[in-house]
């Protein structure tokens, strides 16, 4: 695959499931779509009519537990944002996603059953030339104990860098940071599940939410131990979903962003935020084209403690 065009999936991928927050059964369906044409949704099953929106900054309408895409009608898709990591991740520039139901399958919580979908029809290489948006200058938010920042970054492509840091026994100090390509992606970072407290279920419950989580889907975490009987993929699996979420909240800027992201104790609200002011800031950014591939690498982790949340994210 050449990384100066455009790319697109060969054939269509379906996966089904619930989703995390509503419960509700699934079908999603990622088709093929010509160049220029980005990433867009199609919602169906709304008593015959079909709503579609591209997946952009400009459409989030919620980032509180999950980066929700909408428009002036409402929310159209919840919970977008481990298709559009997979999507991100691997590089497919243009797909079409039809999903029947309000929120984006949760399947075990990560984005590897969407990669796997994606590898096994495999990527197309279209005609047209792909565009990137090359981050100029910094742009910092800050929120509290937290920040996120996008900087230009020497490297040829996306540098993510997560931070986290609870006063938590199970959670403490871990960061993780990578170049992000395809190969170290599917193999780092497509993994790393979805989390939650056990002592927030009652409360999220109550409010609407996590009420098709379990531990099929979730790494439930107690005041002491980790309920899933598998224990966790990663030791610092937490960072690494943090880094996932990342990367899929930052693919709304509408291309590949050529720059290094920073977060600390950041999430949805916060990468949303990061990048509007990225996109508002014209002297920030520029839309070029790159024939270059990113150097590969492997993910660098330094942690103090194995590491979760406190959101369901």
């Amino acid at each position: 695959m050449k990384t100066g065009r455009q790319t697109t999936l060969k054939d269509q991928a379906v996966l089904s499931g619930i989703g995390v927050h509503t419960g509700l059964p699934v079908t999603l369906t990622m088709h093929p779509a010509d160049a220029g044409s980005g990433i867009r949704f199609i919602r169906t099953g709304l008593g015959g009519r079909e709503r579609e929106i591209r997946a952009d900054v400009h459409a989030v309408t919620a980032t509180e537990f999950a980066t929700v895409l909408g428009d002036a009608s409402g929310p159209l898709v919840s919970t977008a944002e481990h298709v559009l990591a997979a999507l991100r991740g691997l590089g497919v520039d243009n797909a079409v996603i039809e999903i029947d139901g309000p929120e984006v399958p949760i399947l075990d919580g990560s984005a590897a059953a969407f990669v796997a979908a994606i590898d096994q029809v495999g990527i197309e290489t279209l005609a047209a030339p792909r565009r990137f948006i090359r981050v100029l200058k910094p742009v910092r938010i800050t929120a509290g104990s937290g920040y996120g920042e996008l900087r230009p970054y020497h490297g040829r492509g996306l540098r993510i860098e997560t931070e986290i840091s609870f006063d938590h026994p199970l959670i403490g100090h871990q960061t993780v940071a990578f170049d992000c390509t395809p190969e170290l992606f599917r193999r780092d970072i497509a993994r790393a599940r979805t989390f939650g407290f056990m002592r927030d279920v009652a409360k999220l419950w109550s409010a609407g939410y996590a009420l098709g989580a379990s531990l099929e889907n979730t790494i439930v975490v107690t005041e002491n131990r980790v309920l899933n009987p598998e224990g966790t993929r990663y030791a610092d699996e937490f960072v690494r979903h943090k880094a996932l979420d990342a990367i899929g909240d930052l693919a709304l800027a509408g291309a590949p962003l050529l720059g290094a992201y920073r977060s600390v104790r950041g999430g949805h609200k916060l990468n949303h935020a990061v990048l509007c002011a990225l996109m508002a800031d014209a002297s920030a950014w520029t839309m070029v084209e790159d024939t270059a591939r990113p150097a590969r690498g492997h993910a660098e982790v330094a942690s103090t403690a194995a590491a979760y949340a406190p959101d369901v994210s």
